[in-house]
């Protein structure tokens, strides 16, 4: 089984999914997530999808799942790098991502949250 990273940056956790997504993964990061949650103290969470190729009607679940759980736990959630197939996907099962914000990439998704993007670097030239 594969593990999903979740790093810290400022009061955001990053979860970034670079690998296909199986129904115990999913499973594992849901309770890794609200973990990190609760000991963190984090008020944001985004979930990049930019590496997700496909999406099944029990990893939308979950998406929604782990939003509704960091709402309950007071940490906003925001999914970002969603791509045309896997959105398509979605609205073909007839999911909808309830209470989750999207954006196209992890500096809007930081904007939305409020918080910070990591400083980039910058030409000195």
């Amino acid at each position: 089984m594969d593990h999903v990273p979740i790093l810290k940056i400022g009061d955001v956790l990053l979860v970034s999914i670079q690998t296909d997504l199986q129904d115990q993964t999913v499973l594992a990061l849901q309770e890794d997530l609200a973990d990190r949650i609760v000991t963190s103290g984090a008020n944001g969470v985004i979930i990049d999808i930019t590496a997700v190729d496909i999406v099944d009607s029990f990893i939308g679940r979950m998406f929604a799942t782990i939003a509704a759980m960091s709402r309950l736990m007071d940490a906003e959630t925001v999914v970002v790098g969603m791509r045309p197939a896997v959105a398509i996907t979605l609205v073909e099962l007839g999911l909808s991502l309830g209470g989750v914000r999207t954006a196209l990439d992890l500096e809007e998704g930081m904007r939305l949250l409020g918080a910070r993007p990591p400083a980039a670097a910058t030409d000195v030239s």
